[in-house]
């Protein structure tokens, strides 16, 4: 009978406030009604042998200490907490939030600083809880910010989304697999051993993700955007980018990325979303009758399906980064 490849299933959710994505970025009184939902979807993960990581930001944090949220799964040690920054929710504040500056990579080393200190703090004061893994709010990362990172004793992070960039920060260019970053390019890898980065699973239907992102590049590009050409590559299946999210895509799509991914060298897949999209209208975005069953049933059809062809091994994302510091060729399988 022949041995089934192993795969390493990651799943990181972005937990923190919910609010309408479409509308300005909230300011005070943070709502995070979705946290409820947590503790049922831990009990999902359970059930299904994951071991999630929450990207807990500041107010989400707040909010789960009062409520006891990840108590029972930090005492079962189901689960981790990473770090996650939302500069418009975190203090210490220095200006009004606005597209530009709620992308952490744009601002002020030494606000990110001070608002990853107040971050950890509540962590340590309130969970007893030191996280060691971090994914910035709204993606990106820079060489300082990874630098503050290791001072931290962060050794991991999830803030690369491969295959994007907008007018204030570029991840194009980075390594299909976790790898350990170039301490002055981050989206390259280098002879640092302090963090690695473990990204979030991006890619194509076809298998040649460079060649495939430089026509999906060009098709979103003038002025071939204006005939809808991603439309209509994704509407005749000739070419999709697809993420590993289950927000965002069926169980189909996603299997298929593993497949590619895999393909590709990729030893692991990175699943994400968000935890507002765990209740109805919790950011205007996934707009389903039922988003917590639809989430839980998407997640579970990928599982299935991927456990024919792989030999699945559940990691939170800190266990991930140490299961491939121990077994490097597991980085980018060539």
């Amino acid at each position: 009978m022949k041995t089934k490849p192993e795969l390493v299933f990651i799943l990181t959710i972005d937990t923190e406030e919910e609010w309408d994505w479409d509308g300005p970025f909230p300011e005070k009184d943070f709502s995070v009604k979705n946290l409820v939902k947590i503790p049922a979807f831990q009990d999902f993960c359970n059930d299904k042998g994951i071991r999630p990581c929450y990207f807990v930001d500041y107010a989400a944090a707040k909010g789960a200490a009062e409520n006891k949220v990840f108590a029972q799964a930090i005492k079962d040690n189901t689960c981790e907490l990473g770090a996650h920054l939302h500069p418009w929710a975190n203090p210490p504040f220095f200006e009004k939030p606005n597209e530009a500056n709620s992308h952490v990579v744009n601002l002020p080393i030494e606000h990110v600083e001070a608002k990853l200190d107040e971050l950890v703090s509540v962590f340590v004061n309130e969970f007893d809880y030191q996280p060691t893994s971090f994914r910035t709010g709204r993606w990106g990362i820079s060489a300082d910010i990874m630098q503050l990172l290791w001072s931290r004793g962060f050794t991991v992070d999830s803030s690369v989304y491969p295959y994007y960039s907008n007018e204030f920060f570029t991840c194009q260019g980075s390594p299909i697999g976790a790898y350990w970053p170039d301490a002055q390019n981050v989206l390259s890898a280098g002879e640092q051993r302090n963090i690695m980065e473990i990204q979030a699973s991006v890619g194509f239907n076809r298998s040649a993700f460079s060649l495939c992102d430089k026509i999906h590049e060009l098709a979103a590009s003038a002025p071939l955007k204006y005939l809808r050409s991603v439309s209509l590559l994704w509407h005749t299946h000739l070419l999709r980018k697809i993420y590993m999210s289950p927000e965002v895509m069926e169980a189909k799509d996603m299997v298929s990325l593993a497949h590619k991914t895999y393909k590709n060298g990729a030893s692991y897949i990175n699943m994400f979303f968000h935890s507002s999209n765990l209740i109805k209208n919790g950011t205007g975005f996934f707009n389903v009758e039922d988003p917590f069953n639809e989430i839980c049933s998407r997640v579970s059809a990928v599982i299935d399906a991927l456990s024919e062809d792989y030999q699945l091994n559940f990691m939170t994302l800190k266990e991930a980064q140490v299961y491939f510091a121990q077994n490097p060729k597991m980085l980018q399988r060539s």
